[in-house]
């Protein structure tokens, strides 16, 4: 049984949601970030403790933004949001090594918005023209695709897909509120 309560000491004045767990969540979630990023802007950070790894994140997966770091397929949410985060890099660049990535290793992505922490739950190899990795995702998830075989000399046949639940966040200060008050 789900009932609504108003407060108004409660921030922003949101409306609350309350279940039998006593579960709150806001009925409408803010956005994390105040606008999505620009083809070719780097907008983030993905971090892959197991490989000691580094990377940027760049807006898109053409060849430009490829060749400087992981790209982030525009039509896919963005990092910490509900649903599905796809992120590509090259097999001979920045992901040479995600092959050593297995189940239950992290993966981070530092953004504008925060600081966001995924859990590997499945490493999959697909055909290269397999579009289950980019379909839409129940919670928050991140998505990452490479060509495989990894060693493969030309165009290669499949996809090396990890795919991981978030399993923390830590949000940095909102400033989409302050913005549109001194706007």
């Amino acid at each position: 049984m789900k009932s609504l309560f108003f407060s108004e000491k409660y921030e922003n004045e949101k409306a609350v949601q309350v279940d039998a767990k006593q579960a709150v969540q806001p009925l409408k979630e803010e956005p994390f970030y105040a606008a999505r990023p620009k083809q070719g802007e780097k907008f983030g950070e993905l971090f892959i403790p197991k490989l000691h790894a580094s990377m940027p994140i760049y807006e898109g997966t053409n060849e430009d933004e490829l060749a400087k770091g992981v790209g982030h397929f525009a039509e896919s949410v963005l990092p910490g949001e509900k649903d599905n985060c796809v992120l590509s890099g090259h097999r001979d660049t920045v992901f040479r090594k995600l092959g050593k990535v297995r189940e239950n290793d992290l993966l981070i992505a530092e953004t504008s918005a925060g600081t966001f922490t995924y859990k590997v739950y499945k490493v999959r190899i697909v055909p290269k023209n397999d579009r289950t990795v980019i379909v839409p995702k129940p919670r928050a998830t991140l998505t990452l695709t490479t060509c495989y075989p990894f060693h493969y000399i030309g165009s290669a046949p499949k996809r090396y897909v990890l795919v991981a639940a978030l399993i923390s966040e830590k949000l940095k200060e909102r400033r989409i509120h302050q913005e549109k008050k001194a706007g």
